[in-house]
């Protein structure tokens, strides 16, 4: 009976992740314009020290998104004149992404709407609370991306035991 219930709460709290994550995507563009790969985009851009630009492959892996996702928005970012492609100094086959001024400045304007959203998406937990959850979300997204790894070493034919000739 206990593996059970561990299955019926692991299934419900993969649900309500995807529940979250749905609510997430809604409430972003209706409380602050913006769906959450934008808003994810424009905020890795303005980290400091990114002033320069981030690699497109980079910017794919921290944001953990397809390649075909993120080049989507980054048509429509560029559209708006928030971002910019630039050819990487290293790499003439690369491509930078760079948050123009006006995406900087457009970032910085939605900035009180963001904290509010965060305010009220968090009213019902305590700091303490709010570090935990968020450590343990952590923790879950260390061990989904093992799940990949796991996944992706089955697919790809072993070499264990064979000599390379």
């Amino acid at each position: 009976m206990a593996a059970q219930d561990d299955r019926s709460v692991a299934n419900r709290l993969f649900f309500r992740l995807f529940q979250a994550s749905n609510i997430l995507q809604k409430q972003t563009v209706s409380a602050v314009g913006l769906t959450t790969v934008q808003w994810a985009v424009l905020g890795a851009l303005s980290r400091r020290g990114y002033e320069g630009g981030i690699a497109f492959n980079d910017l794919v892996e921290y944001l953990i998104v397809s390649r075909q996702s993120l080049d989507g928005v980054l048509k429509r970012l560029e559209r708006e004149g928030h971002v910019r492609r630039i050819p990487h100094p290293d790499d003439g086959r690369a491509r930078l992404i760079l948050l123009t001024d006006q995406g900087r400045a457009y970032w910085e304007s939605l900035q009180p709407q963001i904290h509010d959203f965060y305010a009220q998406g968090l009213k019902s937990l305590g700091f303490d609370e709010t570090v935990s959850l968020l450590h343990y979300l952590n923790k879950l997204q260390k061990d989904l991306e093992a799940i990949q790894s796991i996944t992706t070493r089955e697919e790809s034919p072993s070499t264990e035991g064979t000599i390379d000739t």
